[in-house]
């Protein structure tokens, strides 16, 4: 059965478990460092994040900056892992449970969900997790998330493509929902591919999309030798 708990890494698996109930901490960070490791040390292809909590008030206490970059840091690794990355988010989630998601490539949630912005300083906290939010649904989309703490739902998670599937299954979620990957590297170049488009211009990235194109060519080429 699928339970709480505080950040860990089940490594036979690679399954993070992020509760965004609890203060990021050091073991946060460490938790995602962890299966990234084993994800790049060629364990297994794909990685599993369960999500779920959303941070007490008042928020952040015992935070700084130089620990949010580090967390941030290891988002952005396993943003960019050789491996398929899968997320379950279990009710409300906010703050570091948040964050984990979106930065996955395939997200499950309970039909119960909630995305959750948490407050600090009297507005919503302005770390990555607003860039995400804006980048992949659009500002119109989070506005009132993000500007009046509105918490996104299941159904319009889903709407918005923040979430790929609603489920009641959780055991089911954890251990079989999503698609898996053996491409590696190419999986990291397509995933990469895509975060860049919306922010860079057709020249640019004609340069960088005809070099992944000549990449599999010519691994083609190998191959038929």
């Amino acid at each position: 059965m699928v339970t709480g708990g505080s950040e860990a890494v089940s490594t036979e698996e690679n399954v993070v478990r992020v509760d965004g109930g609890r203060p990021l901490s050091a073991a946060s960070v460490a938790a995602v460092v962890a299966a990234c490791d084993r994800a790049e040390d060629g364990g297994p292809a794909v990685v599993r994040l369960i999500v779920s909590g959303v941070p007490a008030q008042p928020w952040p206490a015992d935070l700084d900056v130089a620990l949010v970059n580090r967390w941030e840091r290891a988002l952005r690794r396993l943003e960019r892992l050789p491996a398929a990355t899968v997320a379950v988010a279990i009710g409300d989630c906010g703050g570091p449970a948040l964050d984990a998601l979106l930065a996955t490539d395939y997200r499950v949630a309970t039909t119960d969900a909630r995305l959750v912005l948490p407050a600090a300083g009297g507005a919503a906290w302005p770390g990555m997790a607003l860039y995400r939010l804006a980048q992949q649904a659009g500002v119109a989309g989070v506005r009132r998330a993000v500007l009046f703490g509105e918490p996104i739902d299941a159904r319009r998670a889903l709407q918005l493509r923040l979430v790929d599937e609603l489920t009641d299954d959780l055991d089911a979620a954890v251990s079989e929902t999503g698609p898996g990957s053996d491409a590696g590297a190419e999986l990291a170049i397509r995933r990469r591919l895509l975060l860049d488009a919306t922010s860079m211009s057709f020249e640019n990235a004609l340069g960088v999309h005809l070099a992944a194109c000549d990449r599999v060519l010519r691994r083609g080429t190998e191959v038929a030798a």
